[in-house]
Formats: structure tokens, C-alpha cells, sequence
């Protein structure tokens, strides 16, 4: 699954270990999400969403 998240965080001069303390997940989940090597379960999804004040689909798309 591709998304913005890099981005998303980077706009908001994040480290990958500022939006994992966040989002109570460590900086390697954040990592893997961002280099697609593993797509989040529906409620972490929801809670990057709410975190970036956007939908899913504009963060998450499918391949």
C-alpha cells in the first residue's frame, strides 16, 4: 500500500520518533509503514488520519 505519511511528517518537521511517540507505536512501525513493508490495522489508520486532520484515502492508497 503506498502513502503520504513521509511526507505528511516532514511538512510538520517531524522525526520518524516524534509521530511514533504520537501515535504510541515505536519509530521502527513508523518506518515500516512509511516504506510500505507493513500497512497499519484499521484503527492505527484512523488514528494517523485524525493526527493529520485528513481522510484515509488521502494518506493510504492502494498499489
Amino acid at each position: 500500500m503506498k502513502n503520504r505519511l513521509k511526507v505528511l511528517r516532514a511538512e510538520r518537521d517531524w522525526s520518524q520518533a516524534d509521530l511514533a511517540e504520537q501515535l504510541s507505536v515505536s519509530r521502527q512501525s513508523v518506518n515500516a509503514i512509511e516504506t510500505g513493508k507493513y500497512d497499519p490495522s484499521l484503527p492505527l489508520a484512523f488514528k494517523i488520519a485524525a493526527l493529520f486532520g485528513t481522510a484515509i484515502e488521502e494518506i493510504f492508497q492502494q498499489d
